[in-house]
């Protein structure tokens, strides 16, 4: 039976790791993983995270099976950095941890489509996942442009995908530090697509992978708030992996948001049996880890001022990325000092981005995509030049 697979196309971003690592150039840059570095290249266990850990080798007393729930203790304490301190009180939104976000976006895609969901809408480009995702389950997709040419978010393009939404549709929304272009729409814009989904059938699935990698914690989820003010019911998926720096932990979370307190069960219910048939129960390790360091003022203001020093290194990056824009003109390099998080797309042609490896030894994602925290003060005047020379 094994003999009727028919081979799969290898994934673009694994065969760009195996070429980087096979380069023999001492000053060779990887700007294509998707992970945060630090200024010497590295991509370190949070101090706050070691100091969790050592709590959870000397007082944890059972490996024993959670449910298909997880650490709830870890769900709840992560609801208000998320949600605000009191919008879990009115008892409309229920969480449940996942293997990372991409557990999430596949729990939120799956019960979506349990609720009757046949078609999601989704901006271009966007995490290429999601569309994976949606094809495994088998939901018709509905791409619409994310970002103008003039490199700002194309609210028109949302807004007509959320006016073409039907009672049988969802609509995806990142919730900030867009993967991969960096843009995220503006707190006017956030405004305007609360009212659109206020007044649509469609039912919002917002993907948070970076809270506190953009702007600060709370002002990249102020656009999420003010959707969830504004709709009936929502599914939230959310990833730890990148502002605690547990990427092979792999700790996320889905929060449902029910329009009635007394629908909850019902939806969490189904969310778990969609769970049990997936992944049984969730990894224990990495949301219990949070979970202590939220539940210890000492360890919370550890993580964010970690938090904090990453989020600055790649503004800076990005800052200085702008200031050469004249040295490479018609690349938009001053625009990403205004965009956020992890990733900016370049508009390099095929054969530029080819010169960029082989003349510079400067690996990068086909799409043009970079990993802006792979980019330091002594790296950077590099990349700068090599954009410089195969662009002229």
């Amino acid at each position: 039976m094994l003999n009727n697979l028919k081979a799969q196309a290898p994934d673009a971003l694994l065969a760009l790791i195996k070429l980087h690592a096979e380069d023999e150039r001492s000053d060779k840059i990887d700007l294509g993983v998707g992970v945060y570095r630090t200024g010497d290249g590295d991509t370190p266990v949070f101090a706050a995270i070691k100091g969790a850990e050592q709590r959870l080798v000397d007082q944890q007393d059972s490996k024993s099976y959670l449910g298909p729930e997880g650490d709830m203790g870890f769900v709840n304490a992560m609801a208000p950095y998320v949600f605000g301190s009191d919008a879990t009180k009115g008892g409309r939104i229920q969480g449940m941890q996942t293997p990372g976000g991409t557990g999430a976006v596949r729990l939120a895609a799956a019960l979506a489509q349990a609720a009757g969901a046949k078609r999601v809408h989704f901006g271009v480009p966007s995490w290429p996942n999601h569309a994976q995702i949606f094809d495994d389950l088998e939901l018709e997709k509905a791409p619409f442009t994310h970002a103008t040419d003039s490199g700002e978010a194309d609210l028109d393009a949302v807004l007509n995908a959320i006016a073409s939404a039907t009672a049988e549709d969802t609509v995806l929304l990142h919730g900030c530090c867009h993967n991969p272009t960096g843009i995220d729409y503006t707190a006017e814009q956030w405004v305007a697509i609360a009212d659109a989904l206020a007044n649509s059938p469609a039912l919002p699935i917002l993907d948070i992978a970076y809270q506190g990698l953009g702007r600060g914690l709370e002002e990249d989820v102020a656009g999420v708030r003010a959707v969830l003010k504004a709709i009936p019911q929502a599914v939230i998926a959310y990833s730890c992996d990148k502002n605690f720096g547990m990427y092979r932990d792999r700790v996320g979370a889905l929060y449902m948001m029910a329009e009635k307190p007394d629908q909850l069960a019902t939806i969490t219910s189904n969310a778990n049996a969609l769970a049990r048939a997936s992944w049984s129960m969730p990894p224990d390790h990495g949301g219990a880890a949070v979970r202590v360091i939220l539940r210890d003022a000492d360890l919370t203001k550890l993580w964010l001022d970690e938090l904090e020093t990453m989020r600055l290194r790649m503004r800076d990056v990005r800052e200085q990325l702008a200031a050469a824009d004249n040295a490479v003109p018609g690349l938009g390099l001053a625009g990403l000092a205004d965009q956020n998080g992890l990733f900016a797309i370049l508009p390099l042609s095929k054969d530029q981005i080819q010169d960029m490896r082989s003349k510079h030894a400067i690996y990068m994602a086909g799409s043009g995509r970079i990993n802006i925290a792979g980019l330091h003060d002594g790296n950077i005047e590099k990349f700068i030049n090599a954009l410089a020379d195969v662009t002229g």
